[in-house]
């Protein structure tokens, strides 16, 4: 059987500081997969990927609203999906409504990474942000290695 390499875009919203674009320029220099500005990008089509990354930073304790609403028009039935994230404090919730939405529509979740990411938003910018030089080395490595570990091939 012939091994075919899995066609991958990332679709990611990262407003603030850039922390999330960090972690899908990192992963997109190793292996080259097609890269999507969700906030720029309006006419993208996902049905000719075998499989979506989702990135995102987090606000009130979930996935950015653009991100979610991306998701719900955009990913196709069936796809495998896999999720990025940069965070000011760690929990635990972060994804629970971008799995929802892949719930829905039949996708297959293949995991998640999340690290910190420089934070100033609401109450944290009168203390000067938290998770400052955030995402670093080597949580860029993490990002890397964690995407590698879908392998790569079909």
């Amino acid at each position: 059987m012939k091994e075919t390499i899995l066609k991958t875009a990332i679709v990611y919203v990262s407003i603030h500081h850039g922390n999330t674009k960090k972690l899908v320029d990192a992963i997109s220099e190793k292996y080259g997969v097609t890269v999507i500005n969700g906030i720029k990008d309006h006419d993208f089509d996902l049905s000719e990927f075998d499989r979506i990354g989702f990135a995102t930073g987090i606000a009130f304790g979930k996935f950015y609203p653009q991100m979610l609403k991306i998701m719900d028009e955009k990913l196709p039935e069936g796809k495998a999906v896999f999720f990025l994230y940069t965070y000011g404090f760690k929990r635990k919730i972060y994804c629970h409504a971008a799995r929802r939405i892949a719930d829905m529509k039949n996708a297959k979740i293949l995991g998640e990474y999340g690290c910190r990411g420089y934070d100033t938003y609401g109450p944290f910018k009168l203390l000067g942000g938290i998770s400052k030089g955030h995402p670093d080395e080597t949580d860029l490595q993490k990002a890397i290695e964690f995407y590698g570990s879908l392998g790569i091939k079909a």
